[in-house]
């Protein structure tokens, strides 16, 4: 990867948040100083009727007038449109004038502070930085790409596996394994974001220390056929072949295979374990997504699952956990299903599907927002930003030219890492800044005589 993996940065202006506010161009007939009469909408001659004239007759009917004569006059001076008062005509009314200070000033703060209307996020719509990935291998079955907590993201491309710091942008090699066991078909970080493990083509699942850039173990034993599906759970690291099996294997005992999951009939393509840890989601060419509840597993025979998920209509890769709301779900299938499936894990009901119009390959929770993000295929090869519940389009991010087959996302939250079958390696700051980085932690209380030892 330090050859192939060049780094051709691109890096995109950031958009200035403070704008200068202007004013808003006034039409340029309009002439804010003065009113200029408009002389095409006055009659002179009943002005000068008006100022001369005019006043003597009125003071003479005053003088002499009854209510007959009275009604008649105003009926004539109606039919004569003489009821006019002014003299002068202008083509606007004058503005009303600005008031700078109120009256009352505490009653005028409370009255016009506007609510807080949070602004709206500006989603850059280019990657921000490029990198090669020559070799990789451009299969949907597969999950080739994973970011640590370390801030260490973890790429496999043929039988190399390469070792991103984020933190730093160096690159370093981390094993290349034997042409008769590789390719590498699959890759996550445990939890420590120090240990990885990788999936290989001849079922073998090795786990390595990226510290020292040591093999720790071989898991050997689980699967007949190459491993395209790893997910941890603590100490557990739950394993998918293409022989349709799940494997839970403890990590720290020599007999690692402690449950096995059996329900699919065809390769295993997807694995995600929830939050909490007890529930496991599975995804596999069969078009079946499984939920599988650890409170229930055994060790002593073939566990049976919670929820069997038939809707799709096509292998189903993409499963992501919502992390704000318990117990949901989002599944997605592959190019002859192209919906997004929300579930509830708990009574195994559908909430929503929403058809993308295309193959979904990938997809990915914001961990600030209520939003989605998904990659996919053929046409547009595209990564969407979905806003949660309505599932309206926010941002649609184009630059692969072949399908998006994996996503991964910082520690923080904020990028997403997207890798394709056109052998790039691109970096969306599509998610944001966290709350956490917003807004300044809050001082420490100090509590009165903290200094004092308390007696209990």
């Amino acid at each position: 990867m330090d050859a192939g993996m060049n780094t051709s940065s691109h890096l995109k202006a950031a958009r200035c948040p403070l704008q200068e506010n202007f004013l808003p161009r006034k039409n340029s007939k309009e002439n804010l100083d003065r009113f200029i009469p408009n002389r095409s909408a006055m009659d002179f001659d009943y002005a000068h009727y008006a100022l001369t004239e005019g006043r003597n007759v009125k003071d003479q009917e005053t003088a002499v007038s009854s209510p007959s004569r009275e009604a008649y006059r105003k009926q004539l001076a109606e039919t004569m449109n003489l009821n006019r008062t002014r003299i002068l005509a202008f083509r606007n009314k004058p503005q009303a004038p600005a008031e700078l200070l109120p009256t009352d000033h505490s009653a005028s703060l409370h009255q016009q502070q506007p609510k807080s209307v949070k602004p709206r996020r500006h989603i850059p719509q280019t990657s921000e930085r490029t990198l090669d990935a020559p070799d990789i291998v451009d299969d949907f079955y597969l999950n080739l790409l994973d970011w640590g907590s370390a801030n260490v993201l973890a790429i496999a491309l043929g039988h190399t596996v390469y070792l991103w710091d984020a933190s730093s942008g160096s690159t370093s090699e981390l094993v290349t394994v034997d042409e008769e066991k590789g390719p590498v078909t699959s890759i996550s970080w445990a939890p420590d974001g120090r240990h990885v493990a990788l999936g290989l083509n001849n079922s073998e699942v090795q786990l390595w220390d990226s510290a020292s850039n040591r093999q720790l173990r071989t898991l050997k034993g689980g699967h007949q056929s190459r491993v395209g599906s790893l997910a941890w759970n603590n100490h557990i690291l739950t394993t998918g072949g293409m022989d349709g099996q799940i494997v839970n294997n403890d990590v720290r005992i020599r007999s690692h295979v402690v449950e096995t999951y059996r329900g699919h009939t065809q390769e295993i393509c997807g694995l995600k374990w929830s939050g909490s840890g007890q529930q496991l989601a599975s995804g596999g060419n069969d078009n079946v997504v499984h939920i599988w509840d650890r409170s229930v597993a055994s060790s002593n025979s073939t566990t049976q699952w919670l929820h069997r998920l038939e809707e799709h209509t096509s292998a189903v890769k993409a499963l992501a956990w919502c992390p704000f709301q318990a117990n949901l779900l989002a599944t997605s299938g592959g190019g002859g299903d192209r919906t997004i499936k929300f579930w509830n894990t708990h009574t195994g009901a559908c909430l929503n599907s929403v058809d993308t119009g295309s193959q979904v390959c990938s997809l990915l929770w914001s961990k600030n927002e209520r939003e989605l993000l998904s990659s996919h295929g053929f046409t547009q090869n595209q990564l969407t930003l979905w806003k949660y519940p309505s599932m309206v389009k926010m941002a649609e991010l184009n630059g692969h030219t072949s399908r998006v087959l994996y996503m991964a996302q910082s520690p923080d939250g904020c990028t997403v890492a997207s890798a394709a079958g056109d052998e790039t390696l691109r970096f969306w700051n599509v998610f944001g800044v966290p709350e956490t980085a917003k807004k300044p932690a809050p001082k420490a209380a100090h509590e009165p005589f903290s200094h004092v030892n308390r007696i209990r």
